[in-house]
């Protein structure tokens, strides 16, 4: 998911604050498809092509309130269909930040017979992959942190943060007001444009359901099968969206403690779901004192509550050992035993601590800060944390932290989007989904009345073609194949 670009050349005067009209781009030009691949190290290009893709890329402005000043450049990928043709699908996998480019293959295949009746089209979002990227030269690549157990560490946390966001400023400064979802819904409209589609249908995964809905509200009319998985309420959508899942987060952490309880002989973490969870606060504590060494890696009390965070999103036992054998990598660190971390623990690390995914990180918090404004007193942070901590100790101080919108250097241009235009989507969603709850998912559901709503009996994070679900996974293609939507709201198992 992930690449680089500085904004010095593009010294737009960026005044005013007034909204940007819906439809103000410039006509489009028709787009002109070909290869993938651009250069001999590009192995997603090259992956496209073998699966048959074509790509392109549209110039869109930078500014939609000047459609005729400074461009940017979007990236797109489409897989035509080769059945009988029901129309355009565009995907988006979330993020904020995800690329999408490389998803119509994945796409293709998930939807088995009905993929090869649809154009799927994988647009990179303004300032993601291959859209005119935005890289803030961070030294991590995401700004999520924990507060840490004490107020010396949350105080070093808000200069983390305040560098993060000085780092934009530095960098991209010019770009950052127009680094916004809804910019991105203006965007997707000028690729229906381009494609010459009347209407398109739309796949999205997370904060892409953000985005879809928001498309849907700035266009109306303009999307035709519109399905939404791990949906996110637009109410509560903002720089701190894991808050609105503490309680299910904690949920289920505890399920994976009770399922580790039971494998004590393998993971020796406790035989009790109470003593595992035991056995990760004192491991956090001890991470304050002093950072547990994994790999070439420190592990501090601001770094740990967030690996955890990582893996517990998923039910499957594949998951549960990852996150067993993690914690016990953490165990045996502050042990002083030697360790033998799993490799997707070394790759979070790398992650968290490098600059690797700089790029990503980077976008992300634009997008959010571009977004929604937010409290710029650290003191309200910190009381947030503290109030939280008191119930949920373990989790509380990463959902409520500062981040570096607070610092940010502009205020949002617009505001955030309402969400008034009913729209007859096909919403799915874990029963115990960590970052998009089912909650949030019934509450867009009750702002569409013409929605339907799937629950799946599970803990998971996106589900069509990744969870194995055939419940929801035929329902999703049996609507983007007929168009017609459940008769009900329904329930699948596990």
């Amino acid at each position: 998911m992930r690449k680089l670009i500085a904004f010095a050349a593009l010294a737009a005067t960026l005044a005013g604050t007034a909204s940007v009209p819906a439809s103000a781009h410039a006509p489009e030009p028709a787009l002109s498809w070909g290869t993938c691949v651009t250069g001999p190290d590009d192995e997603q290009g090259r992956e496209l092509e073998k699966a048959g893709a074509e790509c392109a890329e549209l110039d869109v402005p930078l500014d939609h309130a000047d459609p005729r000043g400074h461009e940017i450049s979007l990236g797109l990928s489409r897989i035509k269909a080769t059945g009988r043709r029901i129309g355009t699908l565009m995907v988006n996998t979330g993020g904020p930040g995800g690329q999408a480019m490389a998803e119509p293959p994945f796409i293709r295949d998930a939807l088995k017979d009905v993929g090869t009746r649809y154009d799927i089209v994988g647009m990179d979002p303004r300032f993601v992959g291959r859209s005119t990227p935005l890289d803030c030269g961070w030294p991590t690549g995401t700004w999520i942190r924990s507060a840490g157990l004490t107020r010396a560490s949350f105080n070093e946390q808000v200069e983390f943060q305040r560098d993060l966001a000085q780092r934009c400023t530095d960098t991209n400064g010019s770009a950052l007001p127009h680094v916004t979802t809804r910019n991105t819904a203006r965007d997707m409209d000028a690729v229906r444009t381009a494609l010459g589609e009347e209407k398109i249908s739309y796949l999205g995964y997370s904060y892409g359901t953000y985005l879809g809905a928001v498309y849907h509200e700035m266009f109306p009319g303009r999307l035709d099968r519109i399905v939404l998985d791990g949906a996110l309420d637009p109410a509560y959508y903002g720089n701190r969206l894991l808050r609105n899942a503490l309680d299910v987060s904690d949920r289920v952490l505890g399920e994976w403690s009770a399922w580790t309880a039971e494998r004590d002989d393998r993971y020796h973490l406790g035989r009790t779901r109470a003593a595992v969870l035991a056995t990760v606060e004192r491991l956090v504590r001890a991470s304050s004192r002093k950072p547990l060494q994994i790999g070439s890696y420190q592990v501090d009390d601001t770094l740990l509550p967030v690996v955890l965070i990582n893996l517990i999103a998923d039910d499957r036992d594949p998951s549960r050992k990852l996150l067993a054998e993690t914690v016990r990598s953490f165990q045996q660190a502050a042990r002083h035993r030697p360790v033998t971390p799993p490799d997707e623990l070394l790759s979070i690390l790398g992650s968290l601590t490098t600059s690797t995914d700089s790029a990503y990180g980077s976008v992300q918090a634009s997008i959010l800060c571009g977004d929604v404004a937010v409290p710029r007193d650290p003191e309200v942070y910190w009381r947030d944390v503290q109030a939280t901590r008191r119930r949920s100790p373990i989790l509380g101080p990463v959902v409520e932290h500062i981040g570096p919108c607070a610092f940010w250097n502009t205020a949002p241009r617009e505001a955030p989007t309402s969400i008034t235009a009913d729209a007859p989507a096909l919403i799915v969603n874990a029963r115990g989904d960590t970052r998009t709850t089912l909650a949030s998912a019934q509450a867009l559901h009750a702002r569409w009345p013409s929605s339907r709503l799937i629950t799946l009996d599970a803990s998971t994070h996106g589900i069509f073609g990744y969870y194995g679900s055939t419940c929801v996974d035929d329902a999703i293609i049996d609507y983007f194949r007929t168009g017609a939507l459940p008769a009900a709201d329904s329930t699948c198992p596990s």
